[in-house]
């Protein structure tokens, strides 16, 4: 199991969701501030760290860039409310998951599995995946189509990464504004349509006449090579 740092003020909480990860078969730390528990994060090299955003000393954002300035440990962001604008905030600035309060141990240790085995995914994910003569440079953040450099925003990048790390799956539109756009309690699938289009546009192609994204209506888009999919367009 993992060795977890919690960084939580309030003294009721804290005591329980330490017991609880401890029965869940962790070891754990606790700190009641920003400031200690980014402290003891530096020091004890924890494997995940859980932390408040409602803290007495500093902003849990803050905390987070900070740590973010000396560490990539992966962080889950406990939040008061789902739709805090910090949260996005703290997602945005690096953190790999969020649970809402109130919650149970239970849930908070599948949180840290599921993050966890993300982590390990994508440490022994690629650096660069192909899919037919579409080429993604997830290290270098660069693509190339038919042996041509295609220029995409930083969104549109982000968007073919993660459609890429799936090939032949159908992304839902909510997954893609949680993962790609940071949106946890969801957005505008008018923000994907419009990406989704520029993209197609960078790649040659048209929703119409697809080549490598394909739309499964009322579900989401496939990327795939030319002649691995049979979407409807």
């Amino acid at each position: 199991m993992a060795e977890v740092l919690i960084i939580e003020d309030d003294d009721r909480i804290r005591p329980l969701l330490v017991r609880g990860l401890r029965e869940c078969g962790h070891t754990v730390t606790s700190a009641p501030t920003g400031m200690s528990g980014l402290q003891l994060a530096v020091d004890s090299a924890p494997d995940l760290v859980v932390l408040d955003l409602g803290l007495p000393d500093v902003d849990g954002t803050q905390v987070l860039s900070m740590l973010r300035a000396v560490s990539q440990v992966p962080v889950i962001i406990a939040s008061a409310r789902a739709d805090d604008p910090s949260l996005v905030g703290a997602l945005d600035a690096g953190a790999d998951d969020y649970v809402v309060k109130p919650f149970t141990s239970a849930q908070l240790d599948a949180r840290v599995r599921a993050v966890l085995r993300r982590v390990e995914a994508g440490r022994q994910r690629p650096a660069t995946i192909a899919v037919g003569d579409l080429t993604v440079d997830l290290a270098g953040r660069r693509v190339h189509l038919d042996g041509a450099e295609v220029d995409l925003t930083p969104r549109e990048f982000d968007l073919l990464a993660h459609l890429a790390e799936r090939p032949g799956e159908v992304v839902t539109k909510r997954d893609l504004l949680v993962e790609v756009w940071r949106q946890p309690w969801g957005g505008s699938d008018k923000t994907v349509d419009v990406h989704l289009s520029w993209l197609r546009r960078k790649l040659g192609e048209t929703a119409a006449a697809p080549r490598y994204l394909t739309t499964v209506r009322g579900v989401g888009v496939r990327l795939a090579a030319p002649d691995a999919g049979d979407g409807d367009g």
